[in-house]
């Protein structure tokens, strides 16, 4: 039965916006344990299999019936699980350790623009035009954030940085249609499990230097008075920086359509610019407050451009 009918906006709204400002924290974490020497494909490994694992022991112990999936359903989690998921978390680690996070971010969700035209396109949902000025007002204020014309941009970095647009495209739009029938930690455990199969797979065939997770790394920039076990760090990520946040975004999807999660998850690039100038001393100006602002007026604005025929 459709949960379509059930959907809360205000539940989405929340959850999304949370799940941004933890991602946002999370793009710090990442870097910093980047420059250890774990790989951006240990990494995902690691940060999709803590994901599953915590997913699978509460769906054991809270509602074990959610596990049943039928063949119709494998197909789409599969797909969802290897590029929604695998492949937007791999792009993600790479174009965050070669470009400054909010450029990346920012490249990165130029999805808001490719969410709605495919929603329009493919699935004619219907939008107020100012939609559009919402989206461009986001886009400028990212801009702004990023300093993106004072950037010294690392071409790999930015092919990485448009895979993850493209992968983080199929995460918004194939998770607002997963959500119409499963809950969100059903949804969860299968597609992390299934990306965590794929990089236990592609490490095996290809793999790299095993890192000692017992190994010492600084936290850095004003945090460098603090160290940690690579272990304490993966889990960190693998909980705080994937595990809750990836549930807010389900529980988002499964209230909100897919444009809409993406345009308010791109708060996302203003929480990761604040924690990176706050903790590794990445520069931040006025003009990159005022782009800030902008940000946040473009989700407002985008965000009353809904007709009552959309699906919230």
């Amino acid at each position: 039965m459709s949960r379509v009918a059930n959907r809360n906006p205000a539940v989405g709204i929340t959850a999304v916006s949370f799940a941004a400002l933890m991602f946002g924290f999370n793009a710090s974490s990442v870097k910093i344990i980047l420059g250890t020497e774990i790989s951006p494909e240990q990494l995902v490994l690691f940060r999709t299999a803590i994901t599953a694992l915590i997913a699978g022991i509460v769906l054991f112990f809270t509602n074990k019936k959610a596990f049943k999936i039928t063949k119709k359903e494998l197909p789409v989690l599969v797909f969802y699980g290897i590029f929604g998921i695998a492949l937007m978390q791999w792009s993600y680690s790479n174009a965050v350790s070669l470009l400054p996070i909010s450029v990346a971010l920012l490249i990165e969700y130029t999805a808001i623009v490719i969410v709605p035209l495919v929603s329009l396109l493919l699935f004619k949902e219907k939008v107020r035009p100012r939609l559009w000025f919402g989206i461009a007002a986001v886009l400028i204020g990212l801009a702004i954030v990023s300093n993106v014309w004072n950037s010294a941009l690392n071409p790999v970095g930015v092919a990485w940085a448009f895979m993850a647009a493209v992968c983080l495209s199929i995460y918004f739009l194939i998770g607002e249609h997963t959500q119409r029938k499963r809950d969100a930690m059903s949804t969860l455990f299968y597609t992390f499990a299934v990306a965590a199969i794929f990089w236990t797979v592609i490490n095996f065939i290809n793999p790299g230097k095993m890192i000692d997770i017992n190994l010492e790394f600084n936290l850095g920039g004003n945090l460098s008075g603090i160290s940690m076990p690579v272990w304490a760090g993966l889990l960190w990520i693998g909980l705080m920086g994937s595990f809750i946040p990836m549930l807010l975004d389900y529980i988002a999807l499964g209230n909100l359509s897919a444009t809409a999660v993406g345009v308010i998850a791109t708060a996302e690039t203003v929480f990761a610019t604040i924690f990176a100038w706050g903790w590794l001393n990445e520069s931040m100006t006025t003009l990159e407050v005022i782009g800030g602002l902008i940000v946040v007026a473009g989700i407002i604005l985008a965000e009353t451009s809904r007709t009552n025929s959309i699906k919230v």
